[in-house]
Order: C-alpha cells, then structure tokens, then sequence
C-alpha cells in the first residue's frame, strides 16, 4: 500500500502538480493539505490562480478514488483524502485541533482540523490521519497553542486502538517538544529516514522541515522517502506499508 501526502499551495503550480497526480494516480491514499474546493469572490492573495476549484479537478484526475473534505475556511479552503474505492471506508470524520471565532478572511491565523478515516486494508482496519498544523507567520518553534495542538492530536490518537498514520504538513521543526509529543508511542520517519528537508526549491526561506509522516509500531514500513517533484513550495512525502 502506497501513501502521499502533500501541501499543495493552493494549486499556484497548476500544470506540473497536476501531471504529478497523473503519474501517482495508483496511490491508494492521498492526503492532501491546503485545497480550495469552490473559488471565492475575492481573494487578497494574488499569486493564485483565477480558478481554485482544485478538489474538483483532483476528483477528475483521480476516478478510482473516493474523496472526503474538510473545510476550514466556510466551505472554500481546507484538507482533503483521497482513498481508492476498493479500500472500504468504515468511518471518516475531523475535529478542532485550534480554533479562531472572528476569523477576518486572509491570512494563515484560522482554524485548524484533523481530518481521519478508519479504512478496512487487506482485512486490518487502519486509522489515517491527515492534520495541516498552526501557521504563525513566523518561525516553526514551540508555542502554547502549538503544544495545545499536539496535546488534542496525541488525546484523540490515544483512543485509536488500531494501527494509524499521522501525516501532513505540522509547520514545526524537529527539535519542537511539540513533535516529540507526537513520538510519544509513534515512529517519526522523518527522523529514522535521516531527511535533512521537506520544502522544494520554491520555499527559499529558512527552515525547511514542515511536513511529517508518523505510524504506529504495528505498522509495517517498506519505503519512506521525499519526492523530487517540485509541484508545491513543500514536497510529497511518499510511504510504502
């Protein structure tokens, strides 16, 4: 079983993101971290393309796939999985892991969800978690609402008794108490892979970790590596399992 997941940047890398779908279309599971699904009226952000309908041409360009999303900003902008349709879906569903009540309609500081599916895999059921954590506009260090972030992460998998894959893009670096308390219990393959980076080319800033894919011990890795595809200001992380 083959696993991707990625921040798409909204879609700015229009063409090469999608031949990059087309060339993975037999991935079983995609999670996918910033999606627009409708384009709103206005948009402060101008490097984006006219049309942000990503999740509807991903839907297009992946047929064998069944797809869930979970807005965070009304039921424009938010994370979304894609699993393929032989894999039996028991359960999906998404909660809070940070919440802002007067969100102004720009900027990184909105809400946050964990979106996850309990999937039937070869007869074992498997938990898949796909999180796009607190952007500060700053550095990716520890802050109180990050630790609060990894503590309702941590709660919430801690009630999961079958084998589980946390990914997405967590906006934090390494050496954060935030990502060890994700540890706690859970294999961080961006650390036992040796990856000195998870951004491509067109994120010039400093720090390059964002992105993460943690399993549980009962979870069997074939493969983990990043991929080259510069398709995003981050790169795919792709897992064999």
């Amino acid at each position: 079983m083959k696993l991707i997941t990625l921040n798409l940047w909204g879609g700015r890398i229009r063409e090469p993101l999608f031949d990059f779908i087309k060339r993975y279309h037999d991935t079983d599971i995609f999670c996918f971290q910033e999606i627009y699904h409708h384009s709103p009226d206005k948009m402060s952000d101008n490097r984006l393309p006219p049309d942000l309908n990503v999740y509807t041409h991903l839907q297009e360009l992946l047929p064998n796939h069944q797809s869930f999303f979970r807005p965070v900003i009304k039921n424009i902008y938010g994370i979304g999985i894609f699993i393929k349709k032989e894999i039996t879906v028991a359960e999906e569903g998404a909660f809070w892991i940070y919440e802002v009540a007067n969100y102004p309609g720009s900027g990184g500081d909105h809400s946050r969800n964990l979106q996850w599916i309990q999937c039937n895999i070869r007869g074992s059921m498997y938990t898949i978690l796909n999180v796009h954590g607190l952007w500060t506009g700053k550095d990716k260090n520890d802050t109180p609402t990050r630790i609060i972030q990894s503590e309702k992460i941590k709660t919430f998998m801690d009630t999961v008794s079958s084998p589980k894959i946390l990914c997405g893009d967590f906006n934090l670096n390494p050496d954060t108490t935030s990502i060890a308390m994700l540890e706690t219990d859970m294999k961080n393959l961006i650390k036992r892979y040796n990856i000195t980076s998870t951004r491509s080319a067109f994120y010039t800033k400093e720090g390059k970790f964002a992105d993460y894919i943690f399993v549980s011990p009962d979870v069997a890795v074939k493969n983990f590596k990043v991929l080259p595809d510069e398709v995003s200001d981050h790169s795919a992380l792709l897992l064999d399992f």
